[in-house]
């Protein structure tokens, strides 16, 4: 077993492990993935102020996000087709997520389904929709997710039209993958991954198949994704989904003040800053960098989180003394589940925690909740300054 220090360690481990086209799936932004390149590096341009003589005794990460109490101040985001990255990937992410202490948040469009992940877990989850057309599989969804027991529904507002990922088209993938040559090839040099999807039952998309009208097996899938989206989405709509749910609501794809300001009228329960990991709108700005202004326009109104570009404890850090409530890390455990299951994300979430812990004392800081801007150098024009 090597030794794992970083999240990067895992991702060098996750590459040699999985097959290319979900490697790629993992790895890919949209168009040109300028901003799929600058949700990380922005990150990189706050520095951080360094303090001794500090008492350091008795330190903690322990939060809370929208009221649940967490170790540390990190939710595993909805990452979909994660029952691919690794056999059963959606119930061994959210084992480890429970037994560290941290929320896991299930994709609609992940392998494992609501209720297998329900039957493997003991503590309430996170459910990710989208916003969809069709009201009757919404509201069974709804009802499936209740019966599950999840505390909350993240509504993700930023996938009405797909962003272009070139990656994901020229490798043809889908879930089962389509079976090139080169695909062949690939596999077959996978084929730790491969004895561990031929021991699972889950292949395909749980959520759906058999649960959405007319769509029986994979075959069917194309079609009513194609369909199924909400091009017509508005603010109403929005307010109707939640209605809807009636609990805890989380609405993730918020990148404008505008934006933020609305979700915060309609009453949720948080908004994530996010631009879905640089995987729709190329050419947006980094979510870090969009996180000062948001929380100028929401003040205390609406618990603000971010997601998008976190690969470290320190950016956790750098989040949260910016402002943010909580964070999201979506291929960073993904790394951790495709190198080593789940004890790889079990990994990754020690990895961030220990940076996240020793960064927050070396800044002068014993608890999470005290931790604020004071401890960061931003770089003067770091939200741009824009005609």
């Amino acid at each position: 077993m090597p030794v794992i220090t970083t999240i990067d360690d895992l991702k060098r481990i996750y590459k040699r492990r999985t097959p290319k086209m979900f490697y790629d799936y993992a790895e890919t932004g949209s168009w040109t993935e300028q901003t799929f390149r600058e949700n990380t590096s922005d990150f990189d341009r706050i520095r951080l102020r360094q303090r001794v003589a500090v008492d350091m005794t008795n330190r903690t990460t322990k939060t809370q996000m929208i009221g649940q109490d967490v170790a540390m101040p990190v939710a595993l985001a909805p990452v979909g087709l994660t029952g691919m990255q690794c056999a059963d990937g959606e119930i061994k992410a959210a084992k480890a997520a429970e037994k560290f202490g941290v929320p896991f948040t299930l994709s609609t469009l992940s392998i494992c389904s609501i209720e297998d992940v329900a039957e493997n877990t003991t503590k309430p989850f996170w459910f990710q929709v989208y916003t969809l057309k069709d009201d009757d599989f919404m509201r069974r969804l709804f009802d499936r997710a209740r019966d599950a027991g999840c505390s909350a529904i993240v509504i993700t507002l930023d996938l009405q039209v797909q962003g272009q990922r070139h990656k994901d088209l020229k490798n043809g993938l889908s879930a089962p993958p389509k079976l090139t040559m080169a695909s062949i090839a690939n596999l077959a040099t996978k084929w730790g991954w491969g004895l561990q999807m031929l021991q699972t039952k889950r292949r395909t998309f749980g959520n759906v198949i058999g649960h959405a009208k007319g769509v029986s097996d994979p075959s069917s899938l194309s079609s009513w994704t194609a369909e199924a989206f909400d091009h017509a989405l508005d603010w109403k709509r929005v307010a109707d989904l939640m209605k809807m749910w009636g609990g805890k609501v989380i609405l993730k794809g918020i990148m404008d003040v505008e934006d933020a300001k609305m979700a915060a009228k309609l009453g949720a329960d948080a908004i994530i800053v996010s631009n879905h990991g640089g995987r729709q709108l190329d050419g947006a700005l980094s979510s870090i960098r969009m996180l000062p202004a948001i929380l100028d326009a929401v003040g205390d109104k609406v618990e603000v989180h971010l997601d998008s570009g976190i690969r470290s404890g320190q950016d956790v850090l750098k989040a949260m003394a910016m402002g943010a409530k909580g964070t999201y890390i979506g291929r960073a455990f993904v790394y951790g589940l495709g190198a080593m299951g789940e004890k790889g994300v079990t990994t990754a979430l020690n990895v961030i925690h220990k940076e996240l812990d020793t960064t927050m004392a070396l800044c002068g800081k014993r608890d999470i909740q005290d931790v604020d801007r004071d401890i960061l150098l931003v770089p003067k024009y770091f939200e741009g300054s824009w005609a």
